[in-house]
């Protein structure tokens, strides 16, 4: 019987000084005002993890230890300080395909030399060279985080090409897919049971292959109203997979990472599918909306709008007591963010009351909008989720949509034959006067729904692009 090597003490207490470190981190990403702190302490927290791995595993020489942080430190450097905040969503997407490459690496790694990696014993068989056979328990973590990992990265490849626009973020609806995906799922978990009592290299490879293809089959249905679900459910899954390659090599700090990440991403996922009123087995089952829905768009040109200008806005909201702004994906893609929080600035110059109300799954990712306005500097205690503020639209002077579509339709509460029927919506209606900034009433939202909110008699339509429009109406408010 194999018995485990005693874990040195102070790797033991270094590993749980970075658990903390990591526990602490995700508290302080819970709230704007202390997102910093968290994001400090997460990186503390990692090298410190990544420094006691480092000194008490002979991994490699400190030249080809040395030349590979650099080379990743340069990559990671180099692309958090070119990327756009408006791509944040598909460089997390891009992440998330790493960590699950990374698992699926680490998983072969460890099935091609398991010696090296203290999961195997010698047996000597009466006939034949002897051989290194993969522990039973590792083996079931090994296919395991193989699976999860090959998931999470073809998951990723191609919410990365939706949310990237390389792909259509309508969804690709294959005949049969739900009995092609249960097929699937039921050959990698009966492969991974059958690797437990033969560690051929066939079953191996073929549970790989196998969950990288159902990884492109899970996310190509889903489109881009689900987006947000998306992308916490891959940060689940590259947890989920961490966390099994940390019990193959017996990493604490790996375990405690992953299962920290997977959890949390789990608990987000089901906030986000909340918010949409829907359920996670139904979004990772087909997804709903698309790129835009015809019919819907041209029904909706010939029923009568109210059409507005820069300077109608700006008098408008100038004569206001309370403005609420309700930014959506339209400004993210017009990168609008700076010129809103000029536009908020002036106005409170004015003596308006300006408060930013944010809807859970506004953009392509959770917090999306809340990046945004921080990266534009407007105050953290200015921004409001919807619970919090859904309340205050019905004493509001102006609400002020620019560019969120889905989030602010009516029709959530009343259509029962709506996509989005039941979906928790940020009340902009009952604002005296609603501003919505949109290029063009031919378009629809992510959900493939017209939206009701444009028709209201207390809705001016101002058509434009949103970044342009914004920078016209602070022009008219000097």
């Amino acid at each position: 019987m194999h018995e485990a090597a005693p874990v040195n003490p102070w790797v033991a207490l270094a590993y749980m000084v970075a658990g903390i470190c990591f526990i602490l981190a995700l508290r302080g990403l819970s709230s704007p005002a202390t997102s910093r702190r968290g994001n400090r302490l997460g990186m503390i927290g990692m090298a410190i993890a990544v420094i006691t791995t480092l000194v008490t595993h002979e991994i490699a020489s400190p030249i080809e230890l040395g030349a590979a942080i650099l080379i990743g430190g340069a990559i990671g450097w180099v692309t958090a300080r070119r990327i756009a905040m408006t791509a944040m969503p598909q460089l997390v997407a891009a992440f998330h395909s790493l960590v699950g490459m990374a698992a699926v690496l680490v998983a072969a790694a460890a099935f091609l030399n398991p010696q090296a990696f203290g999961i195997a014993d010698i047996v000597i068989p009466l006939i034949g060279e002897p051989f290194a056979s993969i522990r039973q328990v590792s083996r079931i973590e090994m296919g395991l985080g193989v699976a999860i990992g090959a998931i999470t990265f073809s998951g990723s490849v191609i919410a990365f090409l939706k949310l990237n626009g390389n792909m259509s973020g309508k969804p690709i609806m294959l005949p049969g897919r739900h009995v092609i995906n249960l097929g699937l799922i039921a050959a990698i978990l009966g492969l991974i049971a059958y690797f437990v009592t033969d560690q051929s290299p066939w079953v191996f490879w073929t549970v790989t292959a196998l969950s990288f293809l159902i990884g492109f089959l899970l996310i190509i249905p889903i489109g881009g109203a689900d987006m947000p679900v998306v992308v916490s459910m891959l940060n689940s899954y590259s947890g989920w997979a961490a966390a099994a390659m940390g019990f193959t090599l017996h990493n604490t700090a790996m375990i405690i990472t992953g299962a920290l990440v997977g959890s949390s991403g789990a608990i987000l996922s089901y906030i986000m599918c909340r918010a949409m009123n829907r359920s996670f087995i139904s979004v990772i089952a087909g997804g709903f909306g698309g790129d835009s829905g015809g019919g819907a768009a041209a029904a909706a040109t010939d029923r009568p709008w109210k059409r507005g200008s820069a300077e109608d806005a700006a008098f408008l909201m100038q004569q206001a007591e309370q403005v609420i702004i309700v930014p959506g994906y339209g400004m993210a893609v017009a990168q609008a963010q700076h010129a809103l929080r000029e536009m908020g600035d002036k106005l409170k110059e004015h003596g308006v009351r300006v408060k930013y109300a944010i809807h859970p799954v506004a953009g392509r990712m959770p917090g999306h909008m809340n990046v945004l306005l921080a990266e534009a500097n407007v105050p953290y205690d200015e921004v409001f989720e919807l619970e919090d503020i859904n309340s205050e639209f019905a004493q509001t002077d102006v609400a002020f949509v620019i560019g969120a579509n889905d989030v602010t339709n009516p029709a959530a509460k009343t259509d029962k034959s709506s996509p989005i029927y039941g979906m928790p919506v940020l009340d902009v209606e009952k604002a005296k006067t609603v501003l919505f900034i949109k290029r063009s009433m031919g378009g629809v939202g992510y959900a493939g729904v017209d939206n009701e909110l444009f028709y209201r008699d207390n809705t001016m339509m101002l058509l434009a692009d949103a970044k342009k429009m914004v920078e016209e109406i602070v022009k008219s408010l000097d």
